[in-house]
């Protein structure tokens, strides 16, 4: 096996044993911990401090510790908050939230540049486009990734599974579910009936004993990359201290990524949205909890299989083909849901509704890195920090208004970001064509992009 795909799948394997972990958690914060509104808030402060850590901590994290060394530390934060759970109460689940949050920004950071780095040298050695490796890269770590989605959601539902099931809500009751849902959780009905503590506790060991065999598998086959990079680069010098804590700022000189913050934005909102509220007012309102692990899991399965397909189909369609796609999968899905009165009778639906967004998340996800990889090649740690620091200002946003706004109120902003995402996007689309990237010959890759960014930075 070639050893630049070898690194991708070994931190494509870390992030799927990591994220098993997070993910299965993150979906049922708001069903398990409803009251006073404790789950949203967790998740409100920990992309909050992920907001904050995307400010500085990156670019010095990358720098200081290396990718490697970044990535592993980072996950050390995700365990800590699977800990937390175990006793979960304001006094531990904020400060776990927050730990988490801030190594976060840095982790995901050091996973993009990592892979731009690698997928680039390849690219590189064979004589390729720099951004069609890297996208073949990204497709693989997010197929892969994603699946983390389906063996977490699993697990929570085969755990809770177990809980005696619960008679359907009245109609009077069902009225409120969907985009009517209003402060629902502050709300307690026998829909949200809590699993018995032995479950919890249960759940929580496996989800703690994967996040730590991530950590150690990260640190025992991941190769760093400053030995990838030696080989075919040689040492550099490292840049000043205060030059990388700014770079994150420094590159606003560059207008493409003024316009393109709306797309993290708008990732993390709707990420956000599907995770909150869908889960907690559309399926645990409806079905009841043990729903929301096999509904989300229809979710990551399609967002998994999409990821690798746009991987593949994009130096043949073009990005702009699967951002087109991605908008006009989340707006028809945003009216639908404004429109639906979800009920038990109902079940498919549910399904329809989360592997859809699944397939409109996969563009958001595997183009949106690819994007910021190939427009800030030679700023890959400042740009990749500024995209985790919208996206992660998204996700403040959803958990912050989850507790005060109707559902439908969340749809409709939804829509006017996306709205506003695309027209950027699209702006950004119009200057890159002006200056169209030739195909290099051999030994030659990427020399025509790199005098390209740096003619533009």
């Amino acid at each position: 096996m070639d050893r630049s795909l070898r690194n991708v799948l070994v931190v494509s394997f870390g992030f799927l044993l990591l994220f098993t972990a997070y993910g299965g958690l993150q979906n049922l914060q708001s069903s398990l911990y409803s009251e006073e509104g404790l789950g949203v808030t967790a998740l409100s402060t920990l992309y909050g401090g992920m907001l904050l850590s995307s400010m500085f901590l990156p670019p010095l994290l990358i720098e200081r510790l290396g990718c490697k060394g970044t990535i592993i530390l980072s996950m050390c934060g995700y365990v800590a908050f699977s800990v937390g759970n175990f006793f979960a109460s304001w006094y531990t689940l904020i400060p776990t939230s927050i730990l988490l949050g801030l190594g976060a920004a840095p982790l995901w950071s050091a996973q993009s540049t990592y892979l731009t780095i690698v997928g680039n040298m390849h690219a590189k050695k064979a004589g390729k486009r720099g951004k069609d490796v890297v996208n073949q890269y990204f497709g693989i770590f997010f197929l892969v990734f994603q699946s983390s989605g389906v063996w977490g959601n699993l697990i929570s539902s085969l755990v809770f599974g177990q809980t005696p099931s619960q008679e359907a809500l009245p109609e009077e009751q069902l009225m409120s579910c969907g985009a009517s849902d209003c402060l629902m959780a502050t709300a307690t009905t026998n829909s949200t009936q809590r699993p018995s503590q032995q479950l919890v506790y249960t759940l929580l060991g496996i989800y703690t004993g994967s996040g730590v065999l991530a950590v150690l598998t990260i640190a025992a086959f991941l190769k760093p990359i400053q030995d990838v990079q030696r080989e075919s680069e040689g040492e550099k010098k490292s840049p000043p201290f205060w030059s990388t804590l700014l770079s994150t700022f420094k590159l606003y000189r560059d207008k493409r990524l003024c316009l393109l913050i709306l797309l993290p934005l708008y990732s993390g909102l709707q990420q956000g949205f599907l995770s909150s509220e869908y889960t907690r007012s559309y399926v645990t309102c409806a079905l009841g909890i043990q729903f929301v692990g096999y509904v989300m899991i229809c979710f990551s399965a399609t967002n998994a299989l999409c990821s690798v397909l746009y991987g593949k189909v994009s130096q043949y369609t073009g990005r702009v083909v699967l951002y087109v796609l991605g908008a006009v999968t989340h707006l028809s899905c945003m009216i639908a849901l404004l429109l639906w009165r979800p009920g038990a009778d109902q079940l498919a639906v549910f399904f329809v509704f989360s592997g859809l967004w699944g397939v409109a998340d996969a563009v958001w996800q595997t183009q949106n890195n690819a994007l910021y990889g190939v427009l800030f090649e030679k700023s890959k740690e400042a740009a990749f920090a500024n995209y985790r620091l919208w996206e992660a200002l998204g996700f403040v946003i959803a958990f912050g208004y989850s507790t005060f706004l109707c559902v439908r109120v969340k749809l409709y902003i939804l829509l006017g970001v996306l709205s506003l995402s695309v027209v950027a996007y699209g702006l950004v689309e119009c200057v890159e064509s002006k200056n169209p990237i030739r195909p290099h010959t051999p030994g030659q890759a990427n020399q025509a992009e790199d005098k390209e960014i740096q003619t533009k930075m």
